[in-house]
């Protein structure tokens, strides 16, 4: 889906996460002995501060698993583990789940001060965080009185520092303070967003390990609001709202589709467990109904698609399906690839083939995949009939903290597969 970070090299603010990075190599993974950092069980609060100064906070959990800790990226229901964490003396690390990120900080009692880390991009990217034990206000402690209600769906429009716009629509859902909800764009959504209402400003988060969010807004008339949205580092949009029940996008399946004069979607690219070719015209595939899933192990959206589709693969491939992950990833080199991508079969259990196709970019996925039109958002979904033929291209991801919209889409989904698999050659 669209992403707003800059490209604004952070070389200087890197060096201090360099620094504590030293000595890890020798430590003992999810081990903290008596003389080790010791992040204590409960909840702590993180602010991470970008590079104009706006904080961007989200809450973790830590819990005590057996001899070691592991933590819980809080959005709302949302709850991602993070179970990767070596410590060297009062220092730790915290690998973000499937994503090529850290976080990297000292430890003193109630306190940590670090670095959030991403390592997956081509300029240098690191933002300066600190963290408090006991604390479980992702916002004010004590808000004003909520004096404007932002439940239900908004017609939105956010606008970057260039002046492009798009479309997208708020889902929210209110009970006095305390505020959750997402913003569905026609690439995807912007998952699970939590926060408050102090009085009449809106104010919700969210941090996936990879991406952190923050949106502000306060109502301009009963109907109609005016927000920023800040992303990352240094990312910026604004947006404006408006109240509106039956707010839409554009169909999801009329987005991406195949070039007049083709039938069939042909590629031939090196599978991560040993680098052999996969390729839809193998034996494997054929009178099988086929999902082909583009996707990123960068990629939120995919991470949650991907949740769905591996327990829905194995539960029905007995019925003639298979499902081929063409993976677009930040390194073009096969060796950097691959591993990321067996990362993220390896935490989802994906019993299905994952193939390097490519790097993460649009363009470059439309190339490699010529029958397509575009390719406008990872993940997409192409649906493949048992005659071989391309039935339906789902652009995009409506994820489960779309709420009803995520419903709408499982409900779709089956109905599509149930016709497609009833099929007979």
């Amino acid at each position: 889906m669209k992403r707003t970070y800059s490209n604004t090299s952070a070389r200087l603010i890197l060096l201090f996460a360099l620094l504590l990075t030293v000595g890890f190599s020798s430590c003992q993974q999810n081990k903290m002995d008596s003389t080790s950092a010791t992040i204590k069980p409960g909840t702590w609060r993180v602010a991470l501060q970008r590079t104009d100064g706006k904080e961007i906070p989200f809450t973790m959990e830590a819990k005590q698993q057996n001899d070691s800790t592991v933590l819980y990226l809080v959005n709302g229901e949302e709850r991602i583990l993070l179970d990767e964490i070596t410590s060297d003396g009062d220092s730790v690390k915290i690998k973000l789940h499937i994503f090529d990120a850290d976080l990297i900080a000292k430890v003193e009692d109630d306190k940590m001060a670090g670095r959030f880390v991403r390592n997956d991009l081509a300029y240098a990217y690191s933002l300066p965080f600190t963290a408090e034990h006991g604390n479980s206000n992702r916002f004010k402690a004590e808000p004003a009185k909520a004096a404007y209600t932002y439940n239900g769906k908004w017609d939105v429009v956010f606008t970057d520092k260039e002046g492009k716009s798009y479309d997208a629509v708020g889902v929210f859902e209110q009970d006095g303070n305390n505020i959750t909800g997402t913003f569905l764009t026609e690439t995807g959504d912007y998952r699970y967003l939590d926060g408050q209402v102090d009085g009449d400003q809106l104010s919700v988060s969210t941090f996936d390990g990879n991406h952190a969010y923050l949106f502000t807004a306060k109502p301009t008339d009963a109907n109609t609001l005016k927000g920023d949205f800040y992303a990352g580092m240094n990312g910026y949009e604004s947006w404006t709202a408006k109240r509106n029940d039956n707010a839409a996008l554009a169909n999801a399946d009329s987005l991406t589709f195949l070039k007049p004069g083709y039938e069939n979607l042909e590629f031939s690219f090196p599978s991560i467990e040993g680098g052999k070719n996969i390729s839809l015209s193998d034996d494997k595939y054929k009178g099988k109904v086929v999902i082909v899933q583009l996707l990123g192990s960068w990629c939120p959206n995919c991470m949650d698609e991907t949740k769905f589709l591996a327990p829905y693969y194995a539960k029905n491939k007995g019925r003639g399906l298979e499902i081929i992950g063409l993976g677009f990833e930040r390194s073009p080199e096969f060796e950097k690839a691959a591993p990321r991508l067996q990362k993220m079969k390896d935490r989802f259990d994906i019993g299905y083939d994952l193939v390097v196709a490519g790097i993460s970019d649009k363009e470059a996925a439309a190339k490699a995949l010529p029958a397509l039109n575009h390719v406008l958002s990872f993940p997409t979904t192409i649906f493949v009939g048992r005659d071989g033929k391309v039935r339906k291209i789902h652009t995009g991801f409506s994820g489960p903290g779309t709420g009803k919209y995520y419903e709408d889409w499982v409900a779709d989904f089956n109905k599509t597969m149930d016709q497609l698999l009833a099929e007979k050659i």
